[in-house]
C-alpha cells in the first residue's frame, strides 16, 4: 500500500507542501487537515481590500477545495488536529486517530497579545482570518475612528486602509521613527508623510498603557500621550510562530521559539518537516535564526518540504528577506539588513547612495528612485541595502537580494546592464548610479587615507 503524507495547516506553506507532495509522488497519499473553511486565499491582501483599492473581498479567493480535491488531495477542512503521537505515528482529529507515514506541520503564526489592562474587551481587532475581516469590513460602515497599534508593515497598511475608508486614525507605536525595528529613518520620513497626506495621526514613541471599555466594548485606547477615543483598535504587534502542536510532539525549539529545521525542511523528529511561519530559518548574512517571514518565503519552504517528503532531494538556502510594500501611496523596500540594523548588530558597512528615475525624465510618470546599498568594506560584497520612490522598487529589490546571494560588489553593480526603453526605465538605472558614486567614494578615500 502507498504511503501516506499528512500535512498541517492550510495556508500558504501548507498548500505548497501538499500540492507539491502529490505532483512529485502521484502515488502518495497526500490528506491536508485546516482548521478553517477556506483554502487558497490572500490575507496579505486584506488591507487593500478594506481601503477599497480592491473591489471585493471576493478578488481575495484564488481557488477552491474542490480544486484540490479533483487533484487528487484528500482535503480535511474546518478540522483541528488534537494531537500527535510520533510513537505510534498517529494524529488525532475530532477523537479519531488516522496514521500516517510522514508528516509536514505548516501550523503557522499568532499574534502577539498585548500584556496590558482591557486586552480582552471586544473591538480589539486582529488581521488574519478572511471571514473574520469580511464581517469586520461591513462594521466599518458603521465607524468613524480607530486606533491602530503596531509599527510593522502590517499597521501601515492597515493604518492607511482605514484612512482611505473615511476614518479618522491614530497609529501608535513606541519606536522612534516609523518602522523602526525595519527601516533606517531617511526612508521612514517619506513613509511618514505619505501615511500623514491620508490623514493618518502618526504618533511616534508613544506607549500602549491599556484599553478602557463602555461595558464590554472598547471606547478608548489608554497611551502615554493620553487618551484616544476609538470605535476600534487594530493590533499589528509581532508575528509569534504556533508551535503548540510542534511542543506537545518534543520538536526542537530555537531562540526565536520556532520549530528547528534543516536545509531539506526536517524538523528534529524524523519523518517530520516543518514549514512557514512555525520554523526559523537562517539569515543569509548573519546566519542567525528569524522568522515571521512573508507568504512567498511560507510558499517557498513549502515546495521544499513537499517535494523532499514525496522523496525528492531540495535544499532552502539562507534567506536574504527581499521586502517591498506600500506606506500610503509611497513604495519602500530593501533585503538583508539597513544601516540600523547592521549598527545594533555591530556589522561593519560602507555606504553608497544614488538617485534616480524610474522612466525617462521626459516621459510622463517618471518618478524619483532612492537607492542605499551597505557593503562590505574591503571587498565592498553587497550585505544589504534599502530603496523607496518610484516604481520597481520590488523588482529591484528582488534582483539585490538574488545577486547578494551569489556575491555580488558594488564594483558588479557599477557596471551592470539595464534595460533603457521611456516608458519603463531610464538610461542610466538608480542601482548602478548608486554604486558608482559609492566606489566614488571610496576611492577619494583611499587616496586621502580616509578609514571606511
Amino acid at each position: 500500500m502507498s504511503e501516506r503524507l499528512i500535512v498541517i495547516g492550510g495556508g500558504g506553506a501548507g498548500t505548497a507542501a501538499a500540492t507539491i507532495a502529490k505532483r512529485c509522488n502521484p502515488d502518495l497519499r497526500v490528506t491536508l487537515f485546516s482548521e478553517f473553511p477556506d483554502i487558497a486565499y490572500s490575507p496579505c491582501g486584506i488591507p487593500y481590500a478594506h481601503g477599497r483599492e480592491i473591489p471585493e473581498f471576493q478578488s481575495l479567493f484564488l481557488s477552491t477545495v474542490r480544486r484540490y480535491v479533483e487533484d487528487g488531495l484528500d482535503m480535511r477542512m474546518e478540522t483541528t488536529i488534537t494531537d500527535v503521537d510520533l510513537s505510534r505515528r498517529t494524529v488525532t482529529a475530532r477523537n479519531k486517530h488516522e496514521g500516517f507515514d510522514k508528516l509536514i506541520l505548516c501550523t503557522g503564526f499568532v499574534w502577539e497579545q498585548p500584556d496590558v489592562p482591557g486586552a480582552n474587551l471586544e473591538g480589539l481587532h486582529y488581521v488574519k482570518d478572511i471571514r473574520r475581516a469580511i464581517e469586520f469590513d461591513k462594521e466599518l460602515d458603521q465607524m468613524r475612528r480607530a486606533v491602530v497599534i503596531g509599527g510593522m508593515w502590517l499597521g501601515v497598511e492597515m493604518a492607511g486602509a482605514l484612512a482611505r475608508r473615511g476614518l479618522d486614525v491614530q497609529f501608535i507605536d513606541e519606536g522612534p521613527w516609523l518602522l523602526s525595528e525595519l527601516v533606517d529613518p531617511d526612508v521612514a520620513e517619506p513613509a511618514q508623510e505619505a501615511l500623514e497626506k491620508l490623514g493618518v495621526n502618526v504618533r511616534m514613541g508613544t506607549r500602549l498603557l491599556g484599553f478602557e471599555g463602555s461595558g464590554d466594548r472598547v471606547r478608548a485606547v489608554s497611551t502615554s500621550a493620553g487618551e484616544l477615543e476609538c470605535d476600534v483598535a487594530v493590533i499589528c504587534l509581532h508575528k509569534l510562530p504556533n508551535t503548540s502542536l510542534a511542543a506537545t510532539m518534543g520538536l526542537e525549539l530555537g531562540t526565536l521559539g520556532g520549530v528547528v529545521v534543516d536545509d531539506h525542511m526536517r524538523s528534529s523528529a524524523s519523518g517530520v518537516w516543518a514549514a512557514g511561519d512555525v520554523i526559523e530559518v537562517p539569515h543569509g548574512l548573519s546566519m542567525l535564526p528569524i522568522t515571521g517571514l512573508t507568504g512567498s518565503h511560507a510558499y517557498a519552504q513549502g515546495r521544499t518540504a513537499g517535494a523532499n517528503a514525496a522523496g525528492e532531494d531540495r535544499t532552502y538556502d539562507p534567506v536574504w528577506i527581499p521586502w517591498g510594500f506600500m506606506s500610503g501611496d509611497y513604495t519602500i523596500g530593501g533585503f538583508s539588513i539597513g544601516e540600523t540594523l547592521a549598527e545594533a548588530m555591530g556589522i561593519h558597512y560602507v555606504v553608497a547612495k544614488g538617485v534616480g528615475v524610474s522612466r525617462a525624465r521626459y516621459f510622463p510618470g517618471a518618478a524619483r528612485t532612492h537607492v542605499k546599498l551597505l557593503a562590505e568594506p574591503g571587498t565592498l560584497r553587497l550585505i544589504g541595502g534599502q530603496l523607496h520612490g518610484g516604481e520597481g522598487i520590488k523588482e529591484r529589490c528582488d534582483f539585490l537580494a538574488f545577486v547578494a546571494k551569489r556575491g555580488a560588489t558594488l564594483e558588479d553593480l557599477a557596471w551592470m546592464e539595464n534595460i533603457y526603453s521611456p516608458p519603463i526605465g531610464a538610461l542610466y538605472e538608480p542601482i548602478a548610479i548608486a554604486a558608482q558614486n559609492g566606489l566614488a567614494e571610496q576611492q577619494s578615500r583611499a587616496r586621502q587615507k580616509v578609514p571606511a
